[in-house]
Parts: structure tokens; C-alpha cells; sequence
């Protein structure tokens, strides 16, 4: 199945807690020299218009990125993330969203390398096309879960391996697992930042069981919820499960997570929760 595509939702609440994660996990691995390896597993399009047909359509970005675009007391935590959105919107107005792709672009540095991974039909030219100038980046159109397989470890023995599938089928919740496993053999140093959407609180407590079970060490679970858990269609909460996090990144979520529930749900509804799933 590729039917889903992320112009829908670029920029709502999952986008907010994902790229803000992503950006720290980036931060933290250039305060050393050596270069370090970005492989993102499902990349997708790389830059989203806020006024097309798609974004317009769901208006999600109206309850994410449009609620904190312009704070004027953003908490420092935040501060890598919206440079990157601001370096895609010149001026006041909101028109772009970058996805994890052109964040990570912003971000690393000329010694750091890229590889990206997408299948949609649709997506893929529109990634490559993103990335043909820079030489730091290689854009496959080819299964991301293989990647960690094919790419890793990385001659740099550094990385931050990105994984944001679209759930489309069930089976995505074992595959992610297998993924890691898979990668994790080959590179257990490596940052593994793996998003979750929760529609069924089932499907999240089993993903949980079933890394638990293959014995890696070092899980840090974040989240950011909008509304209860419910039984009913749709997406309430949002998280990000980090396996050997920065060492500063609990404290720093910790800090940030009050602060930006408090923006995006200013109902008070939900929830936020930083959880470390399984010890060093």
C-alpha cells in the first residue's frame, strides 16, 4: 500500500514533537568533530506548501506549527527546529513546512552525509529533486526498512537513524521492530528515533513489549497526546521511542514537553509523558 501521502498532515502536532527530537538528537551528535551518518528509512516528499490542496484540506498544520511559529518565548530546547522552519519561510508568513529530510539538511554539517529512502511514486522525484545539489546526500527510491540492513554501520560508526513509517498497515508496528533489531545488530551505537502514531493504546503497549523482548538496552519513550486515549478513528497522541538518547535529551524534554502541550492543546486535554522504557 502507498496510498498515504504526508501533505495531509505536514506540520501538526506529530511533526511539532518528531522534528523537535530529531533536531536535538542532531545538536547533540555535532558537539563532536567527527562527521556522523543521517539515514531516514521513509523520507517522503521533503517540503510541503501550507497553501495547497492537501494541507488545506485538513488545516492540521493550524494546530501544530501555526501555534508556536511566532512565541516570543520559545524555550531554548526549540530553538534548532524553528531555525529550520524559518530557514524554508522567509519573512512572517508561514508557506513551507520542511519534513525530517530538509530539518536534517539545515542542521548537519558539510563533513556529515545523508541517506534518504522513499517508495511513493509521487514523493520520490519530488525528494530527489530536493537533494540533486547536495553533495552530501544520496536519495534512493527503494525499501526503508532494508536500509537498515544495507547502510549500516556506517564508516563513520556515528548516526541517527530516522524511522517514520505510515502505519498504513498493521503489520508496520512488527516491522519496525524487526527493523531495529535488524540495524541494531549491526550498529548498536548508533541513535535509532522511531515515530509512533496512537490510534489503538493496544498497538503502542505491544510495540513497547515487543522492543523490550529483543533485549536492547537504553529506550527512552516521549510523548505528546491532544486528546484521551479513545476507541474511536484517529490519531490523540503522538511519540518518539529513542534508543541510546543524547544524554541531555530526558532533561531537555522534560523542560520543553510542559511548555509546548500548553501552546498545541490549550484545551488541557491529553497528556505528555517522558518514560524510560528500559535502562543503560
Amino acid at each position: 500500500m502507498l496510498s498515504y501521502r504526508h501533505s495531509f498532515h505536514a506540520g501538526n502536532h506529530a511533526d511539532v514533537l518528531k522534528h523537535t527530537v530529531q533536531s536535538l538528537i542532531i545538536e547533540a551528535l555535532k558537539e563532536k568533530e567527527k562527521p556522523f551518518l543521517y539515514l531516514d528509512t521513509h523520507a517522503g516528499a521533503g517540503r510541503y506548501q501550507l497553501s495547497g490542496e492537501h494541507a488545506e484540506r485538513t488545516g492540521e498544520y493550524l494546530e501544530g506549527i501555526s501555534r508556536i511559529w511566532q512565541q516570543d518565548d520559545l524555550p531554548a530546547e526549540l530553538e534548532p527546529y524553528m531555525h529550520a522552519v524559518r530557514h524554508f519561510n522567509r519573512g512572517e508568513q508561514l508557506r513551507y513546512y520542511p519534513g525530517s529530510p530538509l530539518i536534517a539538511r539545515e542542521l548537519l554539517r558539510e563533513q556529515d552525509s545523508l541517506q534518504l529512502t522513499e517508495l511513493h511514486p509521487s514523493d520520490y522525484p519530488l525528494l530527489r529533486q530536493e537533494f540533486q545539489k547536495d553533495s552530501r546526500a544520496r536519495v534512493e527510491r527503494a525499501d526503508g526498512y532494508q536500509q537498515l540492513k544495507a547502510k549500516l554501520p556506517p564508516v563513520s560508526r556515528r548516526g541517527l537513524i530516522l524511522i517514520d513509517p505510515p502505519y498504513e498497515i498493521k503489520t508496520d508496528y512488527q516491522a519496525v521492530v524487526s527493523g531495529i533489531q535488524e540495524g541494531h545488530k549491526r550498529f548498536a551505537t548508533g541513535v535509532y528515533a522511531l515515530w509512533y502514531p496512537v490510534v489503538l493504546r493496544q498497538q503502542i503497549k505491544r510495540m513497547l513489549r515487543d522492543l523490550e523482548d529483543t533485549g536492547i538496552r537504553n529506550i527512552l519513550q516521549i510523548e505528546l497526546a491532544v486528546r484521551p486515549d479513545s476507541d474511536q478513528r484517529g490519531m490523540t497522541a503522538s511519540g518518539m521511542i529513542v534508543i541510546n538518547p543524547p544524554w541531555k535529551l530526558e532533561a531537555q524534554m522534560n523542560n520543553l514537553l510542559p511548555w509546548l502541550h500548553s501552546k498545541l492543546v490549550p484545551a488541557g486535554t491529553g497528556h505528555t509523558l517522558v518514560h524510560q522504557v528500559v535502562p543503560e
